[in-house]
């Protein structure tokens, strides 16, 4: 019985210890289930006629066979931390190239509204203040993480190009990003790829699904607040 009684307190104190060191969001600001329609999104294709979005099963479906970016249309500021879920379809179709699982968040353009109204060619992004993680760029060669600013710079921070960071076709990523007093977090599969504690941080923006050829799907896309 002592045992028993040792064991379960044991167990109670674990059990304590895992929910104190949960880091819980406060609140959801914004979701979408991709149930509905598009219109929390703005859509930027560098060959539309050969590009597709569409919500399949409360999931945004993305064939892309040049540059695309699709950003969320609602402003981010402060603490945040965004969360949703990716595969890269890998099933044989024209546009299905196990590549660049890639994101933009905190964008912003200097002396104007918001970053939207550009062609899907990467490098027309490069006048943005902005932070990009690219997964499995180049042909799946490459995971890269970047600070963007207005002048052109765009600096690799750190980058990865063993197997481990690279993507798998037909796999979901559950995909984490924190922006919380300056501190810039990136997770994937609950693992950290990258932190950064910035000095001269960009404390708003817009977020934005990037990639270029390859076909992609997302769920589950939320923003709480810190």
């Amino acid at each position: 019985m002592k045992t028993k009684l040792s064991l379960i307190f044991v167990l109670l104190v674990n059990s304590l210890w895992l929910f104190t060191q949960k880091n819980y969001p406060e609140k959801i600001l914004f979701q979408d289930n991709f149930g509905g329609n598009l219109t929390n999104w703005v859509v930027e294709f560098e060959q539309a006629e050969n590009t597709n979005i569409k919500l399949i099963d409360n999931k945004l479906d993305l064939s892309s066979s040049k540059g695309a970016t699709v950003w969320f249309n609602h402003k981010l500021s402060g603490n945040i931390m965004i969360t949703y879920n990716a595969m890269i379809i890998d099933a044989g179709g024209k546009n299905d190239r196990v590549s660049d699982l890639n994101a933009f968040w905190m964008a912003s353009e200097p002396n104007k509204k918001n970053p939207f109204g550009r062609d899907g060619h990467f490098e027309a992004y490069d006048n943005l203040n902005l932070y990009y993680a690219g997964v499995g760029g180049h042909y799946n060669k490459f995971t890269r993480f970047r600070k963007y600013s207005s002048n052109g710079n765009k600096p690799v921070l750190k980058e990865y190009s063993d197997a481990a960071h690279l993507l798998v076709g037909n796999k979901k990523y559950s995909i984490k990003i924190i922006v919380n007093n300056g501190l810039i977090q990136y997770y994937l599969n609950d693992e950290l790829y990258w932190e950064l504690k910035d000095e001269t941080p960009y404390n708003e923006g817009y977020f934005g699904f990037r990639t270029t050829v390859s076909h992609q799907q997302f769920e589950n896309f939320k923003v709480y607040q810190l």
